[in-house]
This record gives C-alpha cells, structure tokens and sequence, in this order.
C-alpha cells in the first residue's frame, strides 16, 4: 500500500514523534496501565501506522464486498440492502408458553426465530424419564413428540419465517419434527428456511452434551447434511458453533480457529460419503460470539472469512463462490454478562453488538441485561431486540459495508489474528496426516481441546483476579446496595403439564404404527442408510424424542454427559 521510500519516510517521522512528543509526556504522567491488551491478551500497541500493514496487498487481502476473498463481507451491498437478521433466542416452558414469546417477538420486529430447549430435549430425553425430573421447560422448550412441534409453532406461516433451532444431540430429530410439520401443513419441503445448530464436534470439544461417540455422530450429522441438499435446500443443517467454544473460556483466536477445523471436517467427512464440495459447503452456515474487544472482534470476524475463502479453494477445490463465502451468525458473550449490576449489561451488550455488525454478520441474537440471573423478561428482551434496532436504523453502523477497513489497527489485528488462527488449522491437520477431520477426532481423543481452551481460561481468570482485566461492578467500581431487577420465573406446574400432553399423546397414537416405523429406521441404521427419511417417518407416527434416539444408543452405546442428565 506504500512503497518503501513512503515507509522510511513514516519510519523516521514516528521516532521523531515518540522522542519529541510521546516520551516527555510519557516521562511525566506515564500510562494508566503496564500493558494493554484485549480480552484475549493480544498485545495492543500504543500507535498504529503505514508499517504494521505493509505486507498488505489491497486486492489479495482486503479487496471489495462480495468478492473473493470476503474480507469485507460476503455481499456487495451487505446492510445498504438489508439489514442483518434479528434473531433472538426464546424458549422456555411449554410449547404454548414458548409461542406466545414467538408472536411477541414479531409483533416487536423481529426478522427471524431463533429456539431454545429444555436440556431433557437436548439430550434425546422424554419429559417422563426419570432423569428429567426438575428439567422439563426450565432452560428452554420441551419438546417430545410432533405434538410439541405444532403447537410451537401454531399461527406462524413456516413457509415464510426463517427459523434457528439450538439443538445438537437430538438435532435429527427435531429436524424431522420440522419437515413432518411443514408437510403436515402443506407447506413444500424447499420453501423451508432455517438453520440446526447440530455442531456435534464442538459438543466434544466445549458444551459436552452428547449421546452416541465422536464418530456416529459425525456420521449423523452428516447424513443431515445429505438429506438437505435432496431435500430442503434452504435449511442450514449445521451451524459450525465457535460460540459454545469462547464460552468455554477460550480466546477468540482459538475460536475462530476450532470453529474454522470443525467445518473443514465436515466438509471432509461428507467428501468421503460421496458428497461434492460445491454442494455442501454453500449448506454451512457458523455461528460466533462476540466479546467486549471491539476491534478484535471485528478483525477475528474479517480474518475468518478471509481464511475461509482461501481455504476452501487453495485446500478443498471448491469453484462455486457460495462455497468461498463465509456467513454466520454472531450472539453476544453470555459470560460477560454480571449478576452484579445487571443493568451494565446493556452497555456491553451493545458494544459486542456492535463488533458483530461492524464485522459484517448475517444475523445477530442480542443478549437481555438480566441472563446472568434468570431467563430473559420480555422487558429485557425488549430492550436486546431495540438495541439492534438502534444500531441498524440510528447509529449509521450499517450504512456502508467494512466501515472500518484500512484502519491500520484494525487490518494488523486482522492479519495477526489470520496468522495465529492458521498455526492452530495446521497443526490440526498435521495431527490429522493431513486430513483437518481425523486431526479434530484425535484432538477431542487427546484432550487437546481442553487443555488449549482451559489454558487460555485460567490466564484470563488470573488476570481479573490480579484486577489487570477490570469487570466492572465485579472487580472494580462495586456498590453495596444492588436491587434485583424482576425477573421470570418458569412455572412449577410446567412438568405437569408437559407430562400431561405426553401421556395422551401415547395414548392416543397408533403403537403399531410407532413400533414398525422405529424398527425400520433401526434396519436403517444397521444396513448404513441415511437414518433422515425413517426418522421424518417415525417422528409423524408420534414416535418420542427419547423412543428415537434409544435406537441409536442401541446401535452405538450411551455416550451421555452434561449437567443433570448423566449415565
């Protein structure tokens, strides 16, 4: 972008500047602090100039919107178009319970639904097993049989809403809750959109929430992945999750760089079935969080597309574009979030909303102010859904596309993020013989992931600890008396009443019909077919969330773990 003559030039000019004007002011009043970093401890400098971007080649790592290699974004006209997706997480309860806050949400403005599941639906559980008692509605909603499913989205034309489904274990099942719903309704298979978490590598690698091993997994989530492209072309069946890994505690670095790894092994993994690159990667979609860092959040965002891009051609001959052209979905940091002071929340919520808008995401969940102590009021959604309203229509964030590109800041974090992001990919594929898929297996064998994200945990709890990270409210600026805010709470009678619908719906369903469509999908599974069409047809008979992962568990042994759901 300069040529060395210019960069001498700016080389002088800066120790005149740092010898004449920064240092005796430097002598005289020092900085405020020893060191300054971001939220994952990569070094700030004081200044930022011509030199730290030398190496940059405008048009091979920056380029325009829309255009290879999607630095700035994966479309031309990216928010003077439209605007990102505003997709706000509910879920909690009952099916009723869970529509209602659906019809809130749009009737507010919402674009986009976005679900959330109790943990026994998570898990592959019914609501009267033993082991789900106390858990039924508590985090999310209960869903056991399509009965759920219709009700959940009573009034709400699914032809025309795009909706997100939070689910990983059990995400066939729902999956096919949803095709069943759709034919039910009449509503044509590819005029279905939406997106299914079913991200089972990073389940292995960060959230632990899993039912049969690493390898029967991949291969379940790829045969969702088969059956949507025959099927329903506008579901995204997996949204490769790099939030549930920052959560975890990792940096961003090895978020975007676990996250990156779990996609390339997907798209091996479907390789190997059979499956051309060009049509399985334009069906990915990821999924990001974003932290209280808003330049390295924008510069992990802009690095990810960029290595994406180049990746998908240079490693996996990928020649349709859609199949280059990175697209997430960004949820702001729930362990941000303070229990202390709830109400500084909204200020950091906003802040990482912003990075995700100014990093260019394709749809974005705002966390509520009062998470960190409940589910989310419908006054603290409000306020979630209306700060991406303000960002959009008042702030002029969303007016051009990359507004911050060519800040040298900002294109050297991006190039120091891309370089640490890409050590980790090769060393996973190194560990792989090549193959990134058989390097993540052997990493989530060897504990790699953990020892790296608990590593990277523990540094930044000590450096809050030390008070060099300063949480405001938490470890700083702290205040005796701190009113709860209201909050929502789950009714008690919810298990009864979910309990209630199940028990009719066994008795009222056809045992024979249920009996002979989970024998087929276990035939299914022992002849190695693509388990997606049985489980549509067993999940139409009434057959249960927990009737239709057992057969699984049959096939290939319990494998459970998570927090109050474990055997």
């Amino acid at each position: 972008m300069y040529d060395d003559d210019d960069l001498a030039e700016i080389r002088d000019s800066r120790e005149e500047w740092e010898e004449e004007t920064r240092d005796p002011v430097l002598d005289a009043h020092g900085e405020r602090k020893d060191r300054f970093a971001t939220v994952s401890n990569l070094e700030i400098q004081d200044l930022y100039g011509p030199n730290d971007v030398a190496d940059i080649d405008y048009e091979e790592d920056i380029g325009f919107p829309g255009e290879e290699p999607y630095t700035r974004g994966p479309y031309p006209t990216m928010y003077r178009g439209r605007t990102w997706t505003m997709r706000q997480f509910a879920g909690f309860g009952t099916a009723e319970e869970t529509n209602e806050r659906f019809h809130y949400l749009i009737e507010n403005g919402q674009t986009g639904l976005s679900t959330a599941f109790d943990m026994p639906s998570l898990m592959g559980k019914d609501s009267d097993d033993p082991l789900s008692d106390g858990e039924v509605g508590k985090e999310g909603v209960a869903v056991d049989t399509l009965r759920d499913m219709e009700i959940l989205f009573d009034g709400i034309d699914i032809g025309e809403v795009s909706t997100s489904f939070t689910i990983n274990p059990s995400a066939p099942v729902v999956f096919a809750m949803y095709v069943a719903l759709a034919d039910r309704k009449g509503v044509p298979r590819e005029e279905l959109r939406g997106t299914f978490q079913n991200d089972m590598l990073k389940e292995f690698i960060a959230q632990k929430e899993w039912v049969i091993p690493p390898e029967p997994s991949l291969d379940l989530v790829t045969d969702t992945v088969e059956f949507a492209i025959d099927e329903t072309p506008g579901i995204y069946p997996i949204s490769v999750s790099g939030y549930h890994i920052r959560e975890a505690g990792s940096t961003a670095v090895q978020e975007l760089a676990f996250t990156l790894a779990d996609g390339f092994a997907y798209v091996e993994d479907a390789a190997e079935r059979g499956l051309d690159v060009d049509d399985v990667a334009p069906q990915l979609s990821f999924f990001f969080n974003s932290h209280n860092s808003i330049f390295e959040e924008v510069a992990k965002f802009r690095a990810g597309r960029r290595i994406y891009s180049r990746i998908m051609d240079e490693w996996y001959d990928a020649e349709d574009e859609a199949s280059k052209r990175l697209k997430f979905h960004t949820q702001t940091a729930g362990q941000s979030l303070t229990a202390q002071q709830p109400l500084n929340n909204i200020v950091r919520v906003t802040i990482q909303a912003l990075a995700g808008v100014l990093g260019g995401t394709q749809s974005l969940h705002t966390n509520s102010f009062d998470e960190a102590l409940a589910l989310p009021s419908e006054q603290a959604v409000r306020v979630a859904l209306r700060t991406q309203q303000i960002i959009a229509e008042e702030s002029g964030a969303a007016d051009s596309a990359d507004p911050l590109a060519g800040s040298f800041m900002v294109e050297s974090l991006t190039d120091e993020v891309e370089e640490k992001t890409m050590a980790y990919l090769e060393e996973l594929r190194e560990m792989g013989d090549g193959s990134v898929r058989d390097g993540v297996l052997e990493g989530i064998e060897q504990g790699y992931f953990h020892r790296e994200i608990q590593e990277a945990s523990y540094e930044y709890q000590e450096r809050v600890d030390d008070g060099e990270e300063v949480v405001v409210g938490v470890n700083k600026y702290t205040v005796e008396d701190d009113p709860e805010p209201d909050l929502l709470h789950v009714d008690e009678e919810v298990q009864d009443r979910q309990l209630e619908r199940l028990a009719e719906v066994k008795a009222e369903r056809d045992d024979d019909a249920v009996e002979e469509a989970l024998a087929a999908l276990d035939a299914a599974i022992e002849n190695d077919e693509n388990v997606m069409p049985y489980v549509v047809d067993a999940v139409k008979t009434y057959a249960t969330m927990g009737e239709i992962m057992d057969v699984f568990e049959k096939h290939h042994g319990a494998y459970r773990e998570t927090i109050g759901l474990a055997s």
